[in-house]
């Protein structure tokens, strides 16, 4: 980890610490219980028992893996519906083939991202490769749910692929931290990733010792996810390590620090750091579906029991 990276971060853009900016406190951090999705790949649940007022726009993250699959034990999703939201995955290691009912779909691999806008619905299936299932190997990554305002949630669905080489890559003011930036804003740089809801979303790889303090929007909403090594986060130096997410407080810039040892596993702190703007209308969660009002769930698994989301193609059956 991670897959997309340089030799020497002092070539990139570099993003200065903001100069008297009002750092956001953190209000909470939250422990990722672990469970399993789809056929049966482990899954760290990044945003369990968080508040939604503090997630809004976002519904949930899953990390998946880090696992070292033996031959023939990689395993995906089988065929699922999707309505009235997006959803982001970005795999840090290994190969996932994506397909939908309405003939969308690809490969992503290392340090890729795939962004698809379900918006009225499709189904959907991920899955490893047949050359990962047979070989095995590792397998990382994060699916993030991003809403969709009332307005654009029955929108024709539409994909997304970023390529880890379009990624945009910056570091911070003494180059002891790679930014990694996939959608939104940072210091007049700008992610490749087009967003109906307007977010920010970045990886960031921190060397031991080194902190990294970012502007950060106002009215955005703040998240951090450590995906490996330990640090803090905020001025006060609030401890948080692999699997923990951090909330943070209202401000003007975000500051998280990699302590000065590290893990075996892991030479650096390795961070998802997330914002967003808050819609702030009603949202309706059950499963694949993400809507306002309970009545347009219930039309939602209608109109997919009625068929009116896709059809699985006639080869995958």
């Amino acid at each position: 980890m991670p897959a997309v990276t340089v030799e020497n971060p002092l070539t990139l853009p570099r993003v200065a610490a903001p100069v008297a900016a009002h750092t956001r406190p953190v209000l909470a951090v939250a422990t990722a219980p672990s469970g399993f999705e789809g056929e049966g790949f482990p899954v760290r649940r990044a945003f369990a028992g968080i508040d939604y007022k503090y997630l809004d726009p976002f519904i949930m993250m899953d990390q998946m893996g880090e696992v070292e699959y033996a031959p023939g034990e990689p395993k995906g999703t089988p065929w699922h519906p999707h309505r009235g939201f997006e959803t982001v995955t970005y795999l840090i290691d290994g190969t996932f083939v994506h397909r939908d009912s309405h003939g969308g779909g690809g490969v992503i691999n290392d340090g890729d991202t795939q962004w698809m806008t379900a918006g009225s619905g499709l189904l959907h299936i991920e899955a490893p490769p047949e050359s990962l299932v047979m070989a095995g190997g590792l397998f990382h990554g994060l699916q993030l749910w991003v809403n969709l305002p009332k307005s654009d949630k029955m929108m024709a669905p539409r994909y997304q692929d970023i390529g880890g080489g379009q990624v945009k890559l910056l570091t911070s003011g003494d180059g002891g931290a790679l930014l990694r930036l996939i959608a939104g804003d940072i210091d007049g740089h700008q992610g490749p990733g087009i967003t109906h809801t307007p977010i920010t979303m970045m990886h960031v790889t921190v060397n031991p010792g080194a902190e990294l303090t970012l502007p950060w929007r106002k009215d955005f909403n703040a998240l951090g996810y450590a995906l490996a090594g330990r640090g803090t986060a905020g001025a006060e130096g609030r401890p948080f390590d692999m699997g923990q997410a951090v909330v943070f407080g209202t401000g003007d810039s975000i500051t998280i620090r990699a302590d000065e040892s590290q893990e075996s596993r892991s030479p650096n702190f390795e961070v998802v750091l997330l914002g967003g703007l808050p819609i702030r209308e009603p949202m309706r969660h059950y499963g694949p579906f993400v809507m306002n009002t309970h009545a347009e769930l219930a039309q939602a698994f209608e109109d997919f029991q009625a068929g009116r989301l896709g059809t699985i193609p006639a080869d995958a059956r």
